[in-house]
């Protein structure tokens, strides 16, 4: 029997999935699907590969692998026919099935794959009160992740809606060989050793990681059309790329894609403007054009021209989420960026440019972050939210400069492009 070329690309993704993104020890056991930061488990449509990746887990020698599974539509249904005060309340088996996976140790996959317009017609407060008791419950799971407690991946795959969101000029017929193909290109895995080929990459980003690192940049300036914004970086933080290390010493790449090297900046120190570049999907509703004026770390004044109502109840979850928790350098040229598609989907189109994050910053993005209590990383500058939402900022004409502490200026980027090699 002969593998059809579809065939063999899919196999090469859950290579990379298990070898690369999870790096699954023997004898380690896997979950799949729980619910995360506004998502909740496996769509049922994935089966398919969901079965492709288990077997790929057991051949590596996993002992045990659990799927949770998930049907958007019951959330549609729930939105359309549950009483208008049920919306915060929560299945808390699922929430706490994923923090004693992570606390027991046990690799975590994530498949973010959703109808980007399923809850569009949706009363928005509802939506939201859906998302963040959702992040509510699943925050001392995400905070375990952050601190690099388990290795852990996220991924994704075409599912019903988004592909006709995405190709909608297409028939009907093709639209899903072609986001596959997307995939399969923007994932790197058209190459004979499509495991290898990642690895390399990863070394690339950590390479590009390590540069960043030895230059110990106070500050960040950011200027493109639309764009003049100073992010302050705190002492001791680390940017990655391509890898993290758990606390007990698996390398794992938390995405894929990745395209992206990032770090934290410090919650208090970001000053000026800065104007989207892409639209945000979020909870079902776009936030288009949108531009956020800081002062001392804090967003006070953002406009959008559609979805400024639900721009400003984001930035009102709590305190943290109006300051930022991230800030990522990709190049204009990377393969998300040149497909030239909105994907509607922040894992993908996060690696289509520079970006940066409302909310919460990441543990392994400060020396011993991992080892910090909730009030160490906040008194070295790490900000604290319920949320940690990316959205994109570069372009081709975005120039990135490093500010050392001497007052030196570097240049890191240059019309949306690496200035230095590694």
């Amino acid at each position: 029997m002969t593998f059809s070329e579809f065939e063999q690309n899919l196999d090469k993704y859950t290579e990379v999935i298990v070898r690369v993104g999870l790096n699954l020890q023997p004898g380690q056991r896997l979950m799949i699907g729980m619910p995360l930061m506004g998502v909740w488990g496996t769509p049922l449509e994935l089966a398919p590969l969901v079965r492709l990746i288990v077997t790929k887990a057991y051949q590596v020698g996993a002992r045990l692998v659990d799927v949770m599974w998930n049907d958007d539509q019951l959330q549609l249904i729930r939105l359309q026919h549950a009483p208008s005060d049920s919306f915060e309340e929560f299945p808390a088996w699922r929430a706490d099935a994923g923090f004693e996976a992570v606390k027991d140790g046990d690799a975590v996959l994530i498949i973010y794959a959703e109808n980007p317009d399923l809850l569009v017609k949706q009363n928005p407060d509802l939506v939201t009160n859906v998302l963040m008791t959702n992040m509510k419950h699943t925050k001392p799971t995400w905070d375990l992740l952050t601190k690099s407690a388990t290795n852990w991946s996220v991924i994704t795959a075409p599912v019903d809606g988004w592909r006709e969101k995405i190709f909608p000029d297409l028939p009907p017929g093709s639209r899903d060989a072609k986001f596959w193909d997307t995939i399969f290109d923007i994932c790197r895995l058209k190459q004979d050793d499509p495991v290898g080929n990642w690895r390399d990459h990863v070394n690339q980003l950590v390479a590009r990681s390590n540069y960043l690192n030895h230059k110990r940049y106070t500050t960040l300036k950011l200027v493109a059309p639309g764009t003049d914004l100073s992010v302050g970086l705190p002492g001791g933080h680390v940017w990655r790329g391509g890898r993290v290390t758990t606390q007990n010493g698996i390398d794992f790449t938390p995405n894929i894609p990745t395209e992206e090297v990032f770090t934290m900046p410090h919650k208090d120190k970001t000053e000026g403007i800065v104007t989207s570049t892409k639209p945000l999907s979020y909870g079902g509703i776009l936030i288009e054009d949108f531009t956020l004026t800081f002062s001392k770390g804090r967003v006070v004044k953002a406009t959008a021209k559609k979805g400024e109502e639900s721009l400003h109840k984001l930035l009102e979850t709590d305190e943290g989420a109006s300051r930022l928790g991230e800030v990522a350098l990709v190049p204009h040229s990377s393969p998300i960026s040149q497909s030239g598609l909105l994907f509607y989907n922040g894992l993908i189109d996060e690696n289509a440019s520079n970006h940066i994050a409302l909310g919460k910053a990441l543990n392994f993005s400060m020396e011993r972050g991992e080892v910090m209590s909730n009030d160490e990383f906040a008194a070295v500058g790490g900000n604290n939210s319920l949320i940690h939402i990316d959205f994109m900022i570069g372009s081709g004409e975005m120039d990135v400069d490093g500010f050392m502490e001497d007052g030196t200026v570097e240049p890191i980027m240059r019309c949306g492009e690496w200035m230095f090699e590694v």
